[in-house]
Formats: structure tokens, C-alpha cells, sequence
């Protein structure tokens, strides 16, 4: 790992219609839009899409660093994220996030230990540790 602190570099380009490209040096582009919440055609990633899917992608590699470190076998993690977009005080924001995860164990006898390894994922995760929103997590565990 580096040392802190990290830097990164995002661009963003647009015309006066259409999508915006977002790009980042060594990263393939990503065309986004405005969601169909918003008027747009609800077809591409938007910034909000965006900033949910990194919540989902940070939790997982969170849990899966803090389960590496802790040595827990498991076979598959899901994460999916409600998230509740409202006016407060006259500006949007998000208010709250609800993670969803399924974890799949290989064997019987870890589920403590994974579901308090699941809660300190949430506990650090850099993403949602930025943000002001209610975060709440939802567990289910497979034994395969």
C-alpha cells in the first residue's frame, strides 16, 4: 500500500447535449447521464449510480481485506444498496444507505465471526465513512 495521503485524478468532458465522459488516466471512459429521476434517459451511469456502486464495491473490499487479514474462508459475497436520495435544508443528499449482503460460508462454525467481520467491513469503509448518510446492514449467511 502507499502512503497516505492517496491522490486520485478524475476528469469529466461534455457538450452541450448529451452524455458527460468520465475518465481517469490508466481507466477506460465511462459515458454517464443525468437518471431518469432527474430527465435523463435513465440508460447510463449517473453520478448518482456512480456514488452508490462505489458504497457496494467498497464494502466488499473492505470485507474482503479485513476477512483476509482475520484468515475466514468464504466462498461469495453480494452487496446490493438501497439508497434514499431527499431535500434537507434546501439541498439533496443522500440520507440513507441499506446494504444488503449475503455471504457464502464453506463451512459450518464461522458465522459469528463472519457476521462481526461484515460489521467492521461497514464500520470502515472509506466511502460510506465520507458521506452523512444512515447506514444500515442486512445480513443473510449460506453454509454451502
Amino acid at each position: 500500500m502507499h502512503e497516505f495521503p492517496h491522490h486520485y485524478f478524475v476528469g469529466a468532458a461534455a457538450h452541450p447535449e448529451g452524455s458527460v465522459t468520465v475518465s481517469s488516466p490508466g481507466l477506460v471512459s465511462l459515458e454517464t447521464a443525468p437518471p431518469a429521476e432527474f430527465g435523463g434517459p435513465g440508460d447510463l451511469w449517473s453520478p448518482e449510480t456512480l456514488l452508490v456502486a462505489a458504497v457496494a464495491n467498497c464494502f466488499i473490499l473492505s470485507f474482503r481485506a479485513i476477512a483476509r487479514a482475520s484468515r475466514l474462508d468464504w466462498n461469495s459475497l453480494g452487496c446490493d444498496v438501497e439508497a434514499l436520495l431527499d431535500r434537507v435544508s434546501g439541498k439533496l443528499l443522500f440520507t440513507e444507505l441499506k446494504l444488503s449482503v449475503k455471504l457464502e460460508l464453506p463451512a459450518v462454525g464461522e458465522e459469528v465471526r463472519a457476521r462481526r467481520i461484515l460489521e467492521k467491513a461497514e464500520e470502515t469503509c472509506l466511502i460510506t465513512n465520507s458521506m452523512s448518510a444512515r447506514v444500515t446492514l442486512v445480513t443473510e449467511l449460506v453454509v454451502s
